[in-house]
C-alpha cells in the first residue's frame, strides 16, 4: 500500500515530538548532498551498513556474497528520512517499507528510490500506526530515531510489536555523558556546523544501559552493541568493541513466543 492512501497517511503516535519532526522537515530536500546538512549520515553510512549487514546475515544465516542475500526477508526502516539505509536494503534484496513522521521526506525518498530503479514503499506514519496496523517484519531498522522521539520506552514496545517472533531490532542512537555533548552539540552543530544549531537535545542522549534496560522491559533481548567512532585525523568512522562513548549501535530480537 501507497503512503497516498488514507490508511497509511495516519502519523499520529505517541511517541511523536512534533518539534523533533519539524526540524527534519525543514531539511528534507538535502538528504542526498553528501556536502549538506546530512553530510555527517554520509560518512558514517558505510559503518553503519556494514554493521546492520553483518547482523543481518548472522541472524538469518544468508552467504553475504549472494547476490540478493536478503531475499525473502522483509525489513522496515523506521525514520528513513531519504532513504540512505533503505536504499541498499533494497539492493540486497530485501522487501523494504520506509516509514517517517516527517511528510515532506517522502516524496524526496520516492523521487530517488525511482531515479535509482528501486521498488521501496516509502510511507509517511508513525511506528505504532504500523503496529495497530497488525503490520510485522523480520528486521526493524531504528537509526538514529530514538533520541529525537518523545517516550523512548513506549516507542521501543512498539518497535517489539512490528518484529515477527525472532526478528531482529538494530537500533543505534547517543551516548549521554560530557564527551558526548562536546562531540555532538559543540563539535558537531557549533564548530563544524555539519548539523543545524537544535538538532540534538543532550537531555534526551541515552546510556547504553539504559537503553538495554528499555529494551528488555519492552520484551527485546538485547544482544550485541557496538561504537561507532570518528577520527578526526583519517576523516573516518570505525566501529569499536570498547568506545561506546558517543555513538553506538546495538542489536537485539523479540524472543519466540511461548508455545
Amino acid at each position: 500500500m501507497r503512503a497516498d492512501d488514507a490508511t497509511v497517511k495516519e502519523t499520529s503516535g505517541r511517541s511523536i515530538d512534533t518539534a523533533e519532526v519539524e526540524k527534519f522537515e525543514r531539511m528534507a530536500a538535502e538528504w542526498w548532498d553528501s556536502q549538506g546538512k546530512f553530510k555527517p549520515l554520509h560518512m558514517l553510512n558505510p559503518v553503519r551498513l556494514d554493521y546492520i549487514v553483518t547482523r543481518i546475515a548472522s541472524r538469518f544465516g544468508r552467504d553475504r556474497g549472494h547476490e540478493a542475500p536478503f531475499s525473502g526477508l522483509r525489513l522496515l526502516d523506521i525514520g528513513c528520512g531519504g532513504g540512505l539505509l533503505s536504499e541498499p536494503m533494497a539492493r540486497l534484496g530485501a522487501e523494504v517499507v520506509g516509514a517517517d513522521a516527517a511528510a515532506r521526506n517522502i516524496p524526496v525518498a520516492r523521487l530517488h528510490a525511482e531515479q535509482s530503479g528501486l521498488r521501496i514503499d516509502y510511507r509517511h506514519t508513525t511506528a505504532e500506526a504500523l503496529a495497530e496496523q497488525g503490520e510485522r517484519f523480520d528486521v526493524v531498522l531504528n537509526m538514529e530515531v530514538i533520541e529525537h522521539v518523545a517516550d523512548p520506552a513506549d516507542y521501543l514496545r512498539s518497535v517489539r510489536e512490528l518484529l515477527r517472533p525472532g526478528g531482529l531490532h538494530i537500533c543505534s542512537t547517543l551516548n549521554r555523558n560530557a564527551k558526548s555533548y562536546a562531540m555532538a552539540i559543540v563539535g558537531a552543530e557549533q564548530v563544524m556546523r555539519w548539523l543545524p544549531k537544535g538538532t540534538h537535545d543532550w537531555r534526551k542522549f541515552i546510556t547504553p544501559e539504559e537503553l538495554f534496560e528499555m529494551m528488555r522491559a519492552a520484551g527485546l533481548r538485547p544482544i550485541d552493541r557496538m561504537g561507532m567512532v570518528f577520527n578526526p585525523l583519517t576523516w573516518s568512522w570505525r566501529l569499536s568493541e570498547r568506545d561506546l562513548s558517543v555513538n553506538y549501535v546495538t542489536a537485539s530480537v523479540r524472543e519466540r513466543d511461548p508455545q
